[in-house]
C-alpha cells in the first residue's frame, strides 16, 4: 500500500507541475499564432486546464476502470469549483468585468448540468455521444462570444499580460506543450494504476476515489494556475479558466467515458451529480451578485465542499 501511496502523491506533483507548464504553453503558443486574446483566455486556457481530466478519463476506461473516469470527471467539477475558484477567492475577491466570461457562465453551467442530468443511471455509448455532439454548439458559442468582444475586453487585457511575460519562440513553446503533455501522461497513467491499487486494498469503490482522491489530483493543475492568476489579479482569467475546464470536462469527459467503454457505466450516485450541479450554480448565483465572488462567499462554498464528502458516491 505505500507504493500505491507513494505513486498517488507523484502522480498529483506531476500533474500539477507538468498541467501548469502546459497551460502556459499552449496559451503562449495561442497568442504566437495571432489568435485573439479573448479567444485564448474562453477557449484555450478553458481546454488546457481540462487536459489532465481527460487524460485520466481516457486512461481509466481503456484501462477497464471506467467507474473510476466517471468518478473523476464528476469529482474534479467540484474541485474546480470549491477548491480553485475558492483559492483564488480567499487570496482576493474575484471580480467578474469580462463580458466573455459572463456570457460563458451559463454555457458552462448548462454543460455540467447536461452531464449531470445525462449520468443519471449510468453513461453509455448513447450519452456519450450526445455529450459529444453537444460539444460542438457550446465551443462555437463560446467562440462567437471571445471574437465578437471588443479589444478592451478585460479577459483579453489579463490574457496579453500573461503572454507578455515569455519571449522564446514558437518552436520553444510547441516543445515545452509537449514536453508537459507527456509529463501529465506518465503522471495520469501512475495516478490511475495507484488509485486502483489503494481502492482495492482500502476496500472502497472506485467510483468514490475518482470522485475524491483522483477529482483533486487532476484539478490540482487549475488550482495551482488560479493561486498564481489570483496574486497577479487576473481574476477574469481564473474564472475563465474554471468555467471552460468545466465544460471540456462534463462534455469532453463525458463523452470520452461513454465512447471508450463497452456497456453502461455506472459508479457515481445521483447524490453526487446533483451535488455536482448545486456547486456550479452556487457558485454562479454568487457571481450574479454583482460579478463578485468574495471571500466568504469563497468560505462558504469550502465548508460546502467538507459537507458533501461524505455523501459523494451515493
Amino acid at each position: 500500500m505505500l507504493l500505491d501511496v507513494v505513486g498517488l502523491v507523484l502522480s498529483l506533483v506531476l500533474l500539477a507541475v507538468g498541467g501548469d507548464r502546459f497551460i502556459l504553453a499552449i496559451a503562449r503558443l495561442a497568442g504566437s499564432l495571432r489568435v485573439r486574446p479573448t479567444v485564448v483566455g474562453a477557449l484555450v486556457g478553458g481546454f488546457g486546464t481540462s487536459v489532465a481530466e481527460l487524460i485520466v478519463a481516457a486512461l481509466a476506461s481503456v484501462r477497464a476502470s471506467p467507474q473510476l473516469a466517471l468518478g473523476s470527471l464528476v469529482g474534479s467539477i467540484i474541485a474546480n469549483v470549491c477548491l480553485a475558484l475558492v483559492a483564488a477567492a480567499l487570496i482576493s475577491p474575484v471580480f467578474v468585468d469580462s463580458r466573455t466570461v459572463r456570457r460563458e457562465a451559463p454555457v458552462s453551467m448548462a454543460s455540467v448540468i447536461l452531464f449531470a442530468a445525462l449520468a443519471v443511471g449510468g453513461v453509455s455509448f448513447v450519452e456519450g455521444a450526445v455529450m459529444l455532439v453537444a460539444l460542438a454548439p457550446a465551443v462555437l458559442l463560446l467562440l462567437a462570444s471571445a471574437r465578437r468582444n471588443a479589444p478592451g475586453d478585460e479577459l483579453g487585457a489579463e490574457v496579453v499580460e500573461l503572454l507578455a511575460i515569455a519571449s522564446q519562440s514558437r518552436r520553444s513553446q510547441a516543445v515545452r506543450a509537449l514536453v508537459s503533455l507527456a509529463v501529465m501522461l506518465g503522471g495520469a497513467e501512475l495516478m490511475v494504476t495507484s488509485s486502483v491499487g489503494l481502492a482495492d486494498r482500502l476496500g472502497l469503490a472506485q467510483g468514490f476515489t475518482g470522485l475524491t482522491l483522483v477529482g483533486i489530483g487532476t484539478s490540482a493543475p487549475l488550482i495551482a494556475s488560479s493561486i498564481q492568476a489570483a496574486r497577479r489579479g487576473e481574476h477574469d482569467l481564473v474564472v475563465g479558466n474554471v468555467l471552460g475546464g468545466n465544460l471540456f470536462i462534463a462534455l469532453g469527459g463525458g463523452a470520452i467515458v461513454g465512447l471508450l467503454t463497452a456497456g453502461t457505466v455506472r459508479g457515481v450516485g445521483t447524490v453526487s451529480l446533483w451535488l455536482m450541479a448545486g456547486a456550479v450554480v452556487a457558485s454562479w448565483l454568487a457571481m450574479a451578485r454583482g460579478n463578485i465572488l468574495r471571500r466568504w462567499e469563497a468560505g462558504l462554498l469550502l465548508l460546502a465542499y467538507v459537507a458533501m464528502l461524505p455523501f459523494l458516491g451515493r
